[in-house]
């Protein structure tokens, strides 16, 4: 099923795509482009672009900088937010299709989809993976669900797969750092963590920089790959275990994430002398999505640093974030 405005064309009632935020690959970068230039030029403005606008803000999941800056960027623009946090307030929702309900969830996505799309103008919606099965969240349920049943844009907040506005700040960032994306030089940084973390953030990021031009590569340890689906659309992006080519690069990008053939699983402690310091980094531009385990995955002296871009990226979150939305539905 796909979802669609109705429109009145003549006196004939016509559809058109509803068009949705779920990863930055289902768009042209020339579209990305003008969102990341509006953004920047747009950047602590104030405006009425959503006046008159809900929208809805769907929490699965715990959040600082996304939901802060979402409730802030729609307030700015002239909007309503409303956030509502499953299970916390919310009615537990059911994701699986025909499933029998007669456990603890009471009402299934499919619906909750079908009414929120008749009080909101958009929703957003943050749903993790659960580390269980590497097919059930490869199949990315929450965030597809909404996509095929709701009738008004969905924006990925993070979903098992995609983390899409956290990359459109990420690459709002390089282009305020460098003046430019194209050829510059990228790592995303495998970093340690005390548990096992998704791959939506280094998908999203990954898959940015290919699409913005930046010469990408991937440095982790053995066995640590990205999803094939994503892999499959970097292009010609180096994968390399050498952690001495960090220092060579103009960005390193850190972040920690599990072991596809050991789902779920935790990192090896052995693995903790993958932290990045700045001898490791020497002169590049240090980046992560936070939050970060100072001192698991970086050192203080990281974080300190003026080449730490990360506060940077957290900012940008609230600007690049207004502009999706205008372009969705402002």
């Amino acid at each position: 099923m796909s979802t669609a405005h109705t429109l009145e064309t003549g006196g004939q009632v016509a559809t058109a795509p509803v068009r949705h935020f779920i990863s930055t690959g289902d768009h042209p970068r020339a579209v990305l482009d003008a969102i990341v230039d509006r953004a920047i030029a747009n950047a602590g403005a104030r405006s009425t672009a959503l006046a008159g606008l809900s929208v809805a803000m769907l929490f699965f999941n715990s959040s600082l900088r996304t939901r802060s800056s979402f409730e802030v960027g729609i307030a700015q623009l002239g909007g309503h937010s409303t956030t509502l946090e499953v299970g916390a307030g919310v009615w537990n929702l059911e994701t699986i299709d025909g499933a029998v309900m007669d456990a603890d969830k009471p009402e299934h996505i499919v619906d909750a989809a079908r009414v929120l799309s008749r009080y909101f103008d958009a929703i957003c919606v943050r749903s993790f993976p659960k580390l269980k099965s590497l097919e059930d969240d490869l199949a990315d349920p929450v965030i597809s669900a909404l996509r095929d049943h709701a009738t008004v844009p969905v924006i990925n907040l993070e979903s098992c797969l995609w983390h899409p506005c956290q990359a459109m700040a990420d690459v709002m960032t390089i282009r305020q750092r460098f003046g430019r994306t194209d050829g510059v030089k990228v790592a995303l940084a495998w970093t340690p963590h005390i548990k096992a973390l998704p791959t939506a953030v280094p998908n999203s990021f990954a898959l940015a920089a290919a699409q913005f031009g930046c010469e990408l590569t991937i440095v982790a340890p053995e066995g640590y790959d990205l999803p094939e689906a994503v892999t499959a659309q970097l292009g010609g992006a180096t994968v390399s275990h050498d952690q001495s080519l960090l220092s060579d690069q103009d960005v390193v990008y850190a972040k920690s994430w599990g072991r596809l053939d050991r789902y779920g699983e935790p990192p090896a402690d052995t693995l903790r002398d993958w932290i990045l310091t700045p001898e490791k980094l020497g002169d590049a531009v240090f980046m992560h999505c936070m939050p970060l385990r100072r001192n698991v995955e970086a050192t203080d002296a990281v974080l300190e640093s003026p080449n730490n871009a990360a506060y940077d990226e957290a900012e940008n979150r609230l600007h690049v974030q207004k502009e999706i939305l205008v372009e969705l539905i402002g």
